[in-house]
């Protein structure tokens, strides 16, 4: 599947088209990871904020295999060029479109290095120690993540409006009843903002409905800063 644009020229344009450079200083984003056609300007919404990072840390979810705790991408390429992986000592994935649909708008940015986790399956207790490892990381923080999969758009929009909310006002202990496939991302973010006093705005919300015409089977989209 093309997710994004192969062609360096093609995936430059689509970004600066989607960007628009914002001035209010964040910690970091939370993003959704689909085919750029779908979620790509919403991603941009929250990376538009997103200026003067070197390195940033990614956590998304795992679609293709299952495993508890974390491991870490093997390689950073991207058509507009590749990003250094920061040394660490994860077991290595080849392959996780969570976190690789993340690396052309970082690229764009200029980071040019990153450590991107695939989170497993972590409890919120385990989720309170990865935030507390990576806290006083020196870079932007990512975490990505869709919203409900597969609803009708009427119930979709229910269901993601009561989802957004939940992160919005940091109801950890709610977050279980976050309907994404991000969720173990956003319990170490739930953690991650406790412990750092972040406060998450949310910045766009769409479903798939919109690109596709397609109201019975939709995917949600949202993007925050933070």
């Amino acid at each position: 599947m093309n997710w994004h644009p192969s062609n360096k020229k093609e995936l430059n344009d689509f970004i600066k088209s989607v960007m628009s450079k914002k001035n209010e200083k964040i910690n970091g984003v939370i993003v959704p990871h689909a085919g750029y056609q779908y979620s790509g300007k919403i991603a941009a919404k929250a990376y538009s904020y997103a200026h003067d990072f070197k390195k940033a840390i990614i956590f998304g979810p795992s679609h293709y295999e299952s495993f508890k705790g974390l491991k870490c991408l093997k390689s950073a390429s991207t058509p507009l060029g590749d990003l250094k992986i920061i040394k660490n000592g994860f077991e290595k994935i080849n392959y996780e479109h969570s976190i690789q649909n993340q690396l052309p708008f970082l690229k764009y940015l200029g980071v040019t290095e990153v450590l991107p986790l695939i989170v497993g399956d972590i409890s919120l207790s385990e989720a309170e120690s990865i935030a507390e490892k990576f806290k006083n990381f020196n870079g932007l923080f990512v975490f990505s993540t869709d919203l409900s999969h597969f609803l009708k758009d009427s119930d979709a929009k229910k269901v993601d409006s009561d989802s957004v909310s939940i992160i919005k006002k940091l109801k950890i202990n709610d977050v279980e009843r976050i309907d994404a496939c991000g969720i173990n991302a956003l319990k170490i973010f739930m953690q991650l903002a406790r412990i750092k006093k972040f406060k998450p705005k949310l910045l766009a919300y769409e479903n798939s409905s919109k690109t596709t015409g397609d109201a019975q089977s939709v995917v949600g989209y949202a993007s925050f800063i933070f």
